[in-house]
């Protein structure tokens, strides 16, 4: 049985004991690492410290998307979590790339390191890292800011996991390049966690059509609709994932306008039950408004087949 989303009030305080949690795995890391000589500690503080900002911006975008809509914000503060999600994403990338480049120079230079340390110090990193991924792992099903907070801790703790086994190779075998290898293999498991929040969170941002959608399909299912001529101005969107938008321009037949307001229930009807999207401005027209007279003439619209890309060069 799927668990009942957890409520925006748990999810705040969850958030702030991240941040606690967090704090103290900074402070642990970077003075283990100072001491035991560990690469790989003081990396994996470095990135506890991103990790805290990032925290920080997911809690700050999850209270600012509770507030309600505004004269000046229509759509509310939605995006607020998007914006997060995508902050947190390029500066996981930009920190992977950091910490390559510093463990790839340490494997030439090799210096002593102090294994017991690292193990003892990376055990209990390991552990705290789950904790807070524990703590967000309810919220990051249907939310993308909190998903990406949760897939760093996630991180965090494959990170601490892996200085673990390189304190034990350091401490049983004396193999003290494991210390900057194992900081490479878990810089490689960082891009493959963030890079999808990277990229999810930009397609939202740059206002492209939800993925699982394809406009040309949309179209189609419209104008099978008895009575419509054609769709055209058709624009797709999602404030957030959970929140897609819909706007088109529908011409209809000069029959059936004594029956517009049924037509119009059955296409969002229509709109919604095949396609998932609630959110709907459908204008009903008999005779195209445009001075450009190719957006509603059928014969000059783009094959099914394709992207209806063209409709998006006008204003409205």
């Amino acid at each position: 049985m799927e668990s009942s989303p957890i409520s925006h009030p748990a999810l705040t305080h969850r958030l702030y004991w991240g941040l606690a949690i967090n704090a103290v795995i900074i402070l642990a890391e970077f003075s283990g690492g100072y001491f035991s000589n560990s690469i790989a500690l003081m990396s994996d503080a470095g990135h506890n410290l991103i990790d805290q900002g990032s925290l920080f911006l997911a809690l700050y975008a999850h209270v600012l998307a509770a507030k309600p809509a505004t004269e000046e914000r229509t759509f509310g503060y939605h995006r607020a979590g998007i914006l997060a999600a995508f902050v947190n994403g390029f500066v996981l990338l930009i920190t992977a790339g950091v910490l390559g480049y510093f463990a790839v120079t340490r494997l030439f230079t090799p210096v002593s390191v102090l294994g017991d340390w690292v193990i003892g110090i990376a055990v209990v990193t390991f552990l705290a890292n789950l904790a807070v991924a524990f703590l967000l792992q309810a919220g990051a099903k249907n939310d993308l800011n909190i998903r990406g907070a949760f897939l760093h801790m996630l991180a965090d703790a494959w990170v601490s996991l892996g200085v673990v086994l390189c304190g034990v190779g350091i401490l049983l075998k004396g193999w003290t390049w494991l210390d900057p290898l194992i900081s490479v293999i878990i810089v490689g498991i960082i891009v493959k966690g963030a890079w999808p929040i990277f990229r999810e969170s930009l397609e939202v941002l740059l206002e492209s059509t939800p993925p699982g959608i394809k406009t040309a399909h949309v179209v189609e299912a419209i104008e099978q609709i008895e009575g419509v001529d054609n769709v055209h101005d058709l624009h797709i969107w999602a404030v957030e994932p959970r929140l897609i938008m819909l706007t088109c321009h529908v011409m209809v037949n000069q029959n059936s306008t004594h029956i517009k307001d049924e037509m119009l229930a059955t296409i969002r009807s229509t709109v919604a039950s095949e396609f998932g999207i609630h959110h709907l401005t459908i204008q009903l027209e008999t005779e195209c408004g445009h001075t450009d007279g190719r957006h509603c003439d059928l014969n000059q619209l783009p094959t099914r087949s394709g992207h209806i890309a063209s409709h998006h060069a006008h204003s409205h």
